[in-house]
């Protein structure tokens, strides 16, 4: 994810979404059949995958969701509408979370061409315009049961699901502050002032130092974290306040950078 990020904000979204948002939670909660159907051609990118939480109305409060599924004979109906979803205009498949008859939230497995089941592109996006990013609508989508999650019931099903793209983020983070600390440091060698390159005054060399030091103790704190999440010991609180801080450290380094360079080295699009 660093490394992706570095070089395009876009891919590194689209696969934080297909490995972390729907590889995972087909691996964690769905069926052998489930996984041997879906997880070989996600892995291979044969398939696009989608991760449909959020609600127009319920975007930061996803037990508020209205999108609900009622049983029917061998299949589920599925009816709601998500938005902001990364990949969905061009997805195979979607994970989508759902209220039952009983108000427990559901996981389940949608394919693209099924009868009643639409993805439009949103368009005009302030930044991140190169992630693909639309809806899902459901209108009496028939969801076969064999397409459903069998065990995982409420929102520690999706929550842990957002806990694993955050992980991402956070090493993305890193990423998009590398890129604007390689930037100016290239052009501190390249820029010429009093009959030398500004990086040879040591006010801009304290800058770059600050700046590597901040990139190398965000790494340093996000491979811990990586360490305790293969020992499941990272908790929920911890891998967000990383993602916050290496975001906050990004966004820093990117005001440092354009101190050296003078004007904004790369979209700021890493807010996301």
């Amino acid at each position: 994810m660093q490394e992706l990020e570095r070089g395009d904000s876009g891919i590194r979204s689209m696969a934080s979404v297909q490995g972390s948002l729907v590889m995972f939670p087909i691996f964690k909660y769905g069926t052998e059949e489930q996984k041997r159907k879906y997880l070989p051609k996600l892995g291979s990118g044969e398939f696009i995958g989608c991760f449909g939480l959020t609600e127009p109305n319920h975007g930061s409060n996803p037990n508020g969701m209205e999108t609900n599924i009622r049983e029917d004979g061998d299949a589920y109906i599925l009816n709601g509408a998500k938005m902001w979803i990364t990949n969905s205009p061009v997805a195979d498949i979607a994970v989508v979370w759902a209220k039952d008859e009983e108000g427990q939230i559901r996981g389940m497995i949608v394919e693209k061409g099924t009868p009643g089941f639409s993805a439009p592109e949103i368009h005009g996006k302030w930044s991140l315009r190169a992630s693909v990013t639309g809806e899902l609508v459901f209108e009496d989508v028939r969801v076969p049961k064999n397409n459903m999650f069998p065990e995982i019931r409420g929102l520690k099903g999706p929550l842990s699901c957002l806990s694993k793209a955050r992980y991402g983020i956070a090493w993305g983070a890193i990423g998009a502050a590398l890129d604007c600390y390689d930037s100016a440091l290239r052009y501190s060698q390249e820029r010429i002032q009093f009959d030398r390159p500004i990086g040879g005054f040591q006010l801009t060399q304290k800058k770059l130092a600050e700046m590597i030091t901040e990139i190398t103790k965000a790494q340093l704190l996000t491979f811990r974290l990586g360490q305790l999440a293969n020992e499941h010991r990272a908790t929920p609180a911890q891998i967000s306040m990383a993602k916050r801080s290496n975001v906050l450290m990004a966004l820093d380094i990117a005001r440092e950078a354009r101190q050296i360079h003078g004007v904004w080295v790369l979209p700021m699009s890493f807010r996301r």
